[in-house]
């Protein structure tokens, strides 16, 4: 018999969309190992699913999806076009053919996985904006854009955009998307926010998490969760890990514990940097005048 679920993660509202303020990352997740972790997650709890093209398990987490009995209206569902296919008409097509391997009429949310400089961004973002009018999508939004681009992307689109999903953790200093996504409303969706195994290590984070009783992962949760407009989509294997990443708001860290913890951001603190990124904000030039 599994165990009784979680109590359900807040909401961080967004240009009209209620996104769960923790999900569940399935990137490199795939196989009856994805059908597996995503079926665990759903009885933890968690209702908001993150998927993309790319990870090719669109299949995977459609068939977890199925088999979990909860109705299709209480599950945030959200996947995201390759860089690769956000040109107007490719983008569309993405957007229908994982609309097909998931088995959804719609998701909850489409995203532009990354920017991509041989498509202008008018362009994309049409396209982008395009897929909620024909209903494939009840929100929109993108991934992977710096401050400046974003500012740009939101003058440009005729939908509102609901979300920026970017890496972000304590080791990563994101106050200029930060402040972006809070002037147009719009939250900042956290991936990889646990920074990897070097988080687990890391004395700051392990007194934290001692005086707290709680692990250190739960400790970096409960950070991102305490931030305004901040959803988190951390991703694990693990049935013991994907329970406990749930299990992060009956305790509260304190504003000195907070600050500490936002002290560790570091110049190399990025992970993920592929040679097709764009330019990323310099956080020590602080926010524009």
């Amino acid at each position: 018999m599994s165990a009784s679920p979680l109590p359900p993660a807040p909401f961080v509202h967004a240009n009209g969309a209620a996104i769960p303020a923790i999900g569940f990352g399935t990137w490199t997740l795939n196989g009856e190992r994805c059908v597996e972790a995503v079926g665990w997650a759903l009885q933890a709890g968690y209702r908001h699913i993150d998927t993309a093209a790319r990870y090719e398990n669109e299949v995977e987490v459609g068939e977890a999806l199925r088999v979990s009995g909860l109705a299709r209206d209480e599950i945030f569902v959200t996947t995201k076009v390759w860089w690769t296919d956000i040109a107007p008409g490719a983008l569309e097509r993405s957007a229908e053919a994982s609309l097909g391997r998931l088995g959804l009429d719609q998701v909850d949310l489409l995203l532009i996985h990354w920017p991509n400089p041989a498509v202008p961004l008018a362009a994309s973002t049409a396209a982008l904006c395009r897929t909620r009018k024909l209903g494939l999508a009840r929100h929109v939004g993108v991934s992977n854009y710096p401050s400046a681009m974003l500012d740009e992307a939101v003058r440009l689109a005729s939908e509102p955009l609901v979300a920026n999903q970017v890496e972000y953790h304590p080791f990563l200093d994101q106050g200029p998307v930060r402040r972006a996504c809070g002037r147009h409303g719009m939250a900042l969706t956290a991936y990889a926010p646990l920074g990897r195994a070097s988080a687990v290590r890391d004395p700051t984070l392990a007194r934290i998490a001692a005086a707290h009783g709680r692990s250190v992962p739960q400790i970096i949760l409960r950070w991102h969760m305490q931030q305004p407009g901040i959803v988190a989509i951390p991703r694990s294997g693990s049935r013991e890990h994907i329970v406990q990443n749930l299990d992060v708001f009956g305790f509260a860290l304190s504003d000195e514990e907070m600050a500490r913890i936002s002290a560790l951001a570091r110049p190399d603190g990025r992970i993920i940097d592929p040679d097709f990124a764009p330019t990323w904000d310099d956080p020590s030039r602080g926010p524009p005048p």
